[in-house]
């Protein structure tokens, strides 16, 4: 089960990759000074790649737990 364990790690890795290259999107429009809408517009294009991002990370933990708890 360390395959498992090592498998759920790493895809949390991913995940958390891709939740840091979202707040770093999300902090530069906002440091662009854009309009209200456009501050929106970026916001909302990010927020589904979040969400895939958090999932990653979520599945990669439950694999470590799972891993831990079979192994």
């Amino acid at each position: 089960m360390e395959i498992l364990i090592w498998l759920g790690a790493g895809i949390s890795l991913v995940g958390l990759a891709g939740l840091v290259w979202c707040i770093v999107q999300v902090w530069k429009a906002r440091r662009a000074g854009l309009s209200d809408e456009e501050l929106r517009a970026a916001v909302q294009k990010v927020v589904p790649l979040n969400t895939g991002a958090l999932f990653l990370s979520v599945i990669g933990l439950m694999l470590v737990v799972l891993g831990i708890a079979l192994g």
